[in-house]
């Protein structure tokens, strides 16, 4: 632009000297015109606008000034500004760019990470410097920490930590470290995101074999435990019936045994004319059950 209202400044000139030589009214209005086009783009190249959440840095023949805010500013017409957002930017590394982990027993997992990324304004000078553009920034700083973070923090853990029970602590410790990794250098970090981990196909039929041994182990772990069951439940039921085999032959004293021995038989002599009782010891006499009616021999 200014190079353009040079130009046109120049253009006015000769316009007007030629109209003032050949006494031409066009010629000195043309240049008229062109000297207020060239002083308009004049103006236009010495005034930049920083659009809303945007931050400006001004550099002038090889030096870097001071960050410009939203709104209008005053420049030189040979200072260049590069502008950086300040809206969060998302890195995914997904898809091509998923990150391949090791766990700490050698297991290759797949990590899904989102990072949400954004300039701080008062840095935008430093990292002007360190990178050159808003692209450069996520390519040569967040991009490459955060995969290495990721690598780091998984490397830390075992495979079944990795893709199942610590995820959520995983998650935090990542996000922790690149925030403390970037803050320094100008990009606030707001969220970090471990979205999906799946194990690689060596990894898992690994851990295929190792669901199964379990599954195998619980099942003959539960058949011992059944069986040590029935085994008590045996042992205490023939203790039961030995405790009350005990009871009873302790109580069957031979009177006893004599009284039950006639009370059966008279219940038979109900239905029989006689019976010969053998109830009694060898010394005793046989006892004779004819009705209702008994005597003795």
């Amino acid at each position: 632009m200014f190079v353009l209202a040079i130009l046109l400044v120049i253009t006015a000139v000769v316009l007007y000297i030629i109209g003032r030589v050949n006494d031409s009214r066009g010629l000195k209005f043309g240049g008229l015109g062109a000297a207020i086009a060239g002083l308009f783009s004049l103006i236009v190249s010495m005034t930049y606008v920083i659009s809303a959440y945007e931050v400006g840095v001004p550099v002038a023949f090889g030096k870097v000034g001071s960050p410009m805010s939203s709104g209008m500013h005053v420049k030189s017409p040979f200072t260049d500004v590069t502008t950086f957002s300040t809206r969060p930017v998302d890195l995914n590394l997904s898809d091509k760019d998923v990150v391949e982990v090791r766990s700490s027993q050698g297991g290759v997992m797949y990590a899904e990470v989102t990072v949400k990324w954004a300039v701080h304004p008062s840095k935008a000078v430093e990292l002007y410097k360190l990178a050159g553009s808003e692209d450069a920034i996520q390519q040569r700083l967040v991009y490459p920490d955060s995969r290495e973070i990721v690598r780091n923090v998984f490397a830390r853990y075992s495979s079944e930590q990795g893709y199942a029970s610590d995820r959520e602590k995983i998650n935090a410790e990542i996000a922790r470290l690149i925030k403390e990794r970037l803050a320094p250098r100008g990009i606030d970090v707001t969220t970090v995101n471990l979205r999906n981990v799946k194990p690689s196909d060596a990894l898992q039929g690994q851990i295929d074999r190792k669901i199964q041994q379990q599954q195998a182990t619980e099942r003959a772990l539960e058949a011992a435990r059944t069986a040590k069951a029935e085994s008590d439940r045996r042992r205490i039921e023939a203790e039961g019936i030995a405790r009350a085999n005990k009871i009873l032959n302790d109580s069957l004293t031979d009177k006893v045994l004599m009284n039950q021995c006639i009370d059966a038989y008279k219940e038979a002599a109900a239905k029989n004319p006689v019976y010969t009782v053998p109830c009694g010891g060898g010394s005793a006499n046989p006892l004779i059950v004819a009705g209702p009616r008994r005597s003795t021999w």
